[in-house]
């Protein structure tokens, strides 16, 4: 393979075939030029990159040091999901980093609002990002909190095959925390983080969401609805004000088979909480 252009010491343009690729390695265009021949066993990723200009502008503007530590993570990420992530999160999550390693040298810590539901919604993305937050701690020798992994997490849960994009992804769990707050509040309780109610109750609403707009076979008969609604007026009552705000809010509307879940699951929280 040829290089067609050096993008930094750690990241150049071959031509592979008929097409271009990036290839990344530390020091991989180390004493190089354009044409020159590439050593195979300096690369450690090659892939196509269809964003070659922004990538490019990116790499011009932060430390190299940034761009290896965001290639390290993301390696690690692709090895604890054993899937490759798109091609776009070596923009996406490499100025992240870069940015957040400035704020954080800086004193500047951001809290992450969605930090409770992104622990629970994406457990496994979340481990990921707690192991990058020690990484970089133990590499630049900076305070980085914990909020940080849920952001990396997010960002690396939408560059996964087939899942939503970042705003999307924020919107929906942006939702879920309302539900939550709702529900506490009417309620006058407060949880516990590892609560398994807790837990239950955000995923579900989570996949209460997912199906909102989607055909479902019916689970509960009609009879069994009733029955719940009357068994558990109080968490019933909260379930009919969580979905009325919703659909105040983001004019999504819930059938009344998924309130009757909700309600089941109203109920082991607010057990908990008496």
């Amino acid at each position: 393979m040829k290089i067609e252009k050096i993008l930094n010491n750690n990241a150049v343009i071959v031509r592979d075939g008929n097409g271009e690729k990036v290839a990344i390695g530390t020091g991989v265009a180390f004493n190089k030029r354009k044409n020159d021949l590439i050593n195979p066993n300096k690369i450690e990723k090659l892939f196509v990159m269809k964003e070659k200009e922004k990538f490019q502008q990116l790499l011009n503007r932060i430390p190299e040091e940034h761009f290896l530590i965001s290639e390290h993570i993301i390696s690690f990420a692709e090895r604890q999901i054993g899937t490759k992530l798109n091609e776009h999160i070596h923009i996406t999550l490499t100025d992240h980093i870069s940015f957040t390693i400035e704020r954080e040298a800086e004193g500047i810590h951001v809290k992450n609002k969605l930090l409770h539901e992104i622990k629970i919604l994406y457990k496994q993305e979340f481990e990921i990002g707690l192991w990058a937050v020690h990484y970089m701690r133990e590499k630049l020798n900076i305070d980085i909190p914990e909020d940080e992994a849920a952001f990396i997490a997010l960002h690396i849960h939408t560059m996964k095959p087939k899942s939503k994009d970042l705003k999307e992804t924020i919107y929906q769990t942006t939702m879920i925390k309302d539900m939550v707050d709702i529900i506490k509040q009417r309620l006058s309780i407060e949880v516990e983080e590892d609560d398994l109610a807790y837990h239950r109750l955000i995923t579900h609403l989570r996949y209460a969401l997912i199906r909102a707009d989607q055909y479902e076979i019916r689970t509960l008969d009609d009879e069994m609805i009733t029955m719940i609604r009357y068994k558990f007026p109080t968490s019933f009552q909260c379930a009919l004000y969580v979905a009325k705000e919703l659909a105040n809010r983001y004019d999504i509307s819930l059938p009344e088979q998924e309130l009757a879940y909700i309600t089941l699951h109203i109920e082991r929280l607010r057990k908990r909480g008496l």
